[in-house]
């Protein structure tokens, strides 16, 4: 089972339909939940796709657009219902901290949890999270407000010993971490044993993308550049090109030429416009280009590692 999971809570775009959610995500890793965005309905897309509260500390918010933001002061009143404890981290900007704070501690006065900001300049690419084995780094996009992306990175895995030869050499355990980290050994005749006759190449560092609204950029393949999954906005299909360009807004051919230039693995395209019935002429259009992409929907997991 997959310790790096993609999780869709909603992938339409401003007004909310029938089909489509607004935007909500949430990256799973190794059992904690990380949501990025966070529109209406969020909370009960967390309860059917049997997400728990409880794993829920940090949420990353793109922009201050209300379809990306409007549904955090319930979910936060939720938690506090649920008497969740620890701390719960709310990555924004400068003007979201003011504006968000101030609701829930209107809202929610009494709160089983603390409530941190912590606060994203949208000029910078920076690190906004740094876990043991995952960090995650916000980059600026070009909206119509400011906005970022998120990319998520899994760090160097140590590199595995090889049993057999570890015990030839008689390597001491005390040194075992060295050697995985990449270190020779030397013996106690002085020889020097090279690492890689000691150990294998360390697992995949897998890594995960979200392009929110943003007009298409080609310099944006270069920060997201070997992503394993890459989710980039395709607002509208080919039909509606100039009114994506207008809006701030992608296609979905614009998104597979980001996947395309950044050599992604995969694609996943969202954020709907409600003029559209179907996602089949987004499809289309991006696979024309990339075609390893994929539809979000609400309620999808995509595995980002093995």
């Amino acid at each position: 089972m997959s310790e790096f999971k993609l999780h869709i809570l909603g992938c339409g775009s401003a007004t909310p339909s029938l089909r489509h959610l607004p935007s909500c995500q949430v990256v799973e890793y190794r059992g904690q939940l990380l949501m990025v965005d966070c529109g209406e309905g969020a909370q009960l897309s967390m309860r059917r796709m049997g997400l728990r509260f409880s794993r829920l500390n940090h949420i990353f918010l793109s922009h201050l657009h209300g379809d990306h933001c409007l549904g955090l002061p319930g979910l936060l009143s939720t938690l506090a219902l649920h008497q969740t404890g620890g701390t719960v981290t709310v990555h924004t900007f400068a003007e979201g901290a003011k504006l968000f704070g101030e609701m829930v501690d209107f809202f929610c006065r009494e709160r089983s949890y603390e409530l941190k900001f912590n606060i994203i300049d949208p000029t910078i690419r920076q690190t906004v999270l740094d876990l043991p084995g995952l960090t995650v780094e916000a980059f600026p996009l070009r909206h119509r407000v400011p906005t970022v992306g998120f990319l998520f990175k899994e760090k160097p895995k140590l590199r595995h010993l090889r049993g057999d030869m570890v015990k030839f050499h008689g390597v001491p355990v005390s040194q075992m971490k060295a050697i995985k980290e990449g270190a020779d050994f030397i013996n106690s005749e002085g020889k020097t044993i090279p690492n890689d006759m000691l150990t294998t190449a360390a697992d995949h560092s897998a890594s995960y993308a979200y392009c929110s609204d943003t007009v298409f950029t080609p310099s944006l393949a270069e920060t997201v550049k070997g992503v394993d999954l890459l989710y980039h906005e395709a607002t509208y299909a080919d039909d509606c090109a100039e009114k994506a360009r207008a809006r701030g807004h992608s296609t979905a051919s614009e998104a597979a030429r980001i996947a395309s230039m950044a050599h992604a693995g995969q694609l996943v395209i969202g954020h709907y416009s409600k003029a559209y019935n179907s996602e089949e002429q987004h499809l289309s259009d991006a696979r024309a280009i990339f075609p390893d992409t994929i539809a979000a929907n609400e309620g999808l997991s995509i595995s980002i590692s093995n």
